[in-house]
């Protein structure tokens, strides 16, 4: 019998959020989508690719590009969804706004946003950070990288949202400025990203050393 049919009130949904510039999408993304799911027990990851990142250069790929390249990478993981809403949006993408809109459409979800170590202790910066942590479960992955700064700094004084969950993510030593390199040099990018992703470059001419920026 159905949690309904008993009268009960189902388990809220739980729903991670894994957002970024993807240029490209690279292995170290899925792998992190994958043990994120299995070890958060997810319903679903919403992958978000970003329009135009606040805090962080020009990206070398357009947008139409990172997206579809962002489908293919994922396309067969499962529970997996793309959500390009930063990109309809059009603008600066601040996850702030981003985890606002989700929220309305699944307004009984549970969201758990997964973050890199780099990007939590970067989360100062970011806008209107107390209040984003307090409509999300933050996750930090752990790769078992040295320690960098001190990320709990800035939130001591917010015990109900520090510190944040950990994700014992697998280490992956590829990022997707070495796979611009690499592309730019001729070099082979298999293996650094999935074939499809692979796939996508060679025939579309991305990161090409005339086309860099």
């Amino acid at each position: 019998m159905s949690a309904a049919a008993q009268g009960l009130h189902p388990a809220p949904e739980r729903i991670g959020l894994l957002g970024g510039s993807f240029d490209p999408p690279h292995i170290g993304h899925v792998l992190l989508a994958q043990d994120a799911i299995e070890q958060l027990g997810l319903d679903r990851l919403l992958v978000i690719p970003a329009g135009t990142q606040p805090l962080k250069g020009a990206v070398a790929a357009p947008a139409a590009d990172r997206l579809a390249m962002v489908r293919a990478a994922f396309a067969e993981v499962p529970r997996v969804a793309v959500d390009a809403l930063e990109i309809e949006r059009g603008g600066l993408s601040f996850m702030v706004d981003t985890v606002a809109t989700l929220r309305r459409r699944w307004p009984e979800a549970r969201f758990h946003l997964l973050l890199g170590a780099d990007a939590a202790a970067d989360l100062a910066r970011w806008r209107d950070p107390e209040r984003l942590l307090q409509m999300v479960q933050l996750v930090v992955a752990d790769r078992g990288e040295p320690a960098g700064p001190d990320a709990a700094a800035p939130w001591r004084d917010w015990p109900d949202i520090w510190p944040p969950r950990r994700l014992t993510a697998r280490r992956v030593d590829v990022s997707s400025s070495e796979v611009r390199a690499r592309v730019a040099a001729g070099l082979s990018i298999r293996g650094f990203v999935p074939d499809a992703v692979a796939q996508y470059v060679a025939t579309s001419g991305l990161y090409l050393a005339r086309n860099a920026c």
